[in-house]
């Protein structure tokens, strides 16, 4: 037998036992989800990387596992995406976990609560200090499995029609300010309002609410909160590293074939790094231009800061007591917190202090 006619006969014998093709396909089969965001389209950081993980997923499959995104109301309300994908609606979203404290405020940890930990801190936390697997074990409770799917730093405190001076300006102002902060500013006089972002111009313009949080100034400009809010507050103190996720029903996670399961995981990695790098790069421009707009700066005060930070540990006390689910996700953070703020005050503290002091004397 010649050398050609062996290797035809070969591939011809191949083909035949219907094994090598078939495995290929069954190990990439074409898969088709839909995601719904909690996010409009005019936020191009949260919806744009909403999209990005599709994008990635479908060059990495070779086009085989396809995830079509669709903005909030498309499909279920910004506000319902989770229970969406809990219900088998969707196979996936991607949204933030505080928006369904109501349910229980241990969905509220996984993504930030007033005074937990920083961006940096709440990934070092998720990822090498066993966060992903405790929120996922309580998250399986509604059939849902999650992996971080961004951040966008330490967020603004938000706008306002007037400045806040003292606790008693607090007092009676209708807030719009997202998931388990609501609970705490209520304390202290302020009447809470959860309103989804498409939604929010349009309640503040109307005198609806009379101050607003979002996220930071990239997204903010967008939605034009300068217009009507003046006063433009920070730090964010319930916000200080909110972690969005990509939620996945369960079931539908449990049948994707383990090479999308390891494509998906790596996506959201990637996606997660990528909306921090966005908004690190895009908010130091942003705040310049609201400035220019007419944006008034003004820090809270130390007052304020310090009330908020013990009535949150008061309600945080109160609701350890009685819910297992929260007191294990917060005893971890608080653990955890321990160390990193203890470590930050050494190298990164004091280096960006000090060049924070050159930028101030105008020599960067």
């Amino acid at each position: 037998m010649d050398r050609r006619s062996f290797l035809t006969k070969a591939a011809l014998g191949t083909a035949a036992t219907g094994l090598a093709a078939p495995a290929l396909a069954q190990a990439a089969p074409k898969i088709t989800w839909r995601m719904t965001s909690s996010f409009p389209k005019s936020l191009s950081t949260l919806f744009g990387n909403t999209e990005e993980l599709g994008k990635r997923v479908a060059e990495a499959s070779d086009g085989n596992f396809q995830i079509q995104s669709f903005a909030a109301g498309e499909l279920v309300g910004g506000l319902q995406a989770a229970d969406a994908v809990s219900a088998g609606t969707v196979e996936m979203a991607h949204t933030v976990g505080y928006y369904y404290w109501g349910k229980n405020p241990a969905w509220a940890v996984g993504s930030a609560i007033p005074f937990a930990l920083s961006a940096r801190g709440m990934n070092a936390w998720h990822y090498f200090g066993g966060g992903i697997d405790l929120y996922n074990q309580f998250l399986a409770k509604d059939n849902i499995i999650a992996f971080p799917g961004g951040n966008t730093g330490t967020q603004m405190g938000g706008w306002f029609r007037k400045e806040i001076n003292t606790l008693d300006d607090m007092k009676g102002l209708k807030m719009r300010i997202g998931g388990f902060a609501g609970k705490i500013v209520e304390r202290l006089g302020v009447i809470p309002q959860q309103i989804a972002g498409g939604d929010i111009y349009a309640a503040l313009e109307k005198g609806t609410i009379d101050a607003v949080e979002f996220t930071s100034p990239a997204d903010d400009e967008k939605l034009g909160f300068v217009k009507v809010a003046p006063y433009y507050y920070y730090p964010g103190w319930w916000e200080g590293g909110p972690t969005v996720h990509f939620m996945f029903n369960l079931q539908k996670w449990n049948e994707l074939p383990k090479q999308y399961q390891s494509l998906l995981r790596t996506a959201c990695q990637a996606v997660d790094a990528n909306m921090l790098q966005e908004y690190d790069y895009n908010n130091p421009k942003a705040i310049m231009r609201l400035i220019a707009e007419g944006t008034q700066l003004r820090p809270f005060s130390p007052e304020i800061l310090e009330a908020c930070f013990n009535t949150s540990n008061q309600v945080y006390s109160e609701i350890e007591s009685t819910n297992a689910d929260f007191k294990t996700l917060w005893d971890s953070i608080k653990d955890f917190r321990k160390e990193w703020y203890l470590w930050q005050q050494v190298a990164e503290y004091n280096y960006d202090t000090f060049l924070m002091i050159q930028q101030r004397n105008g020599k960067l």
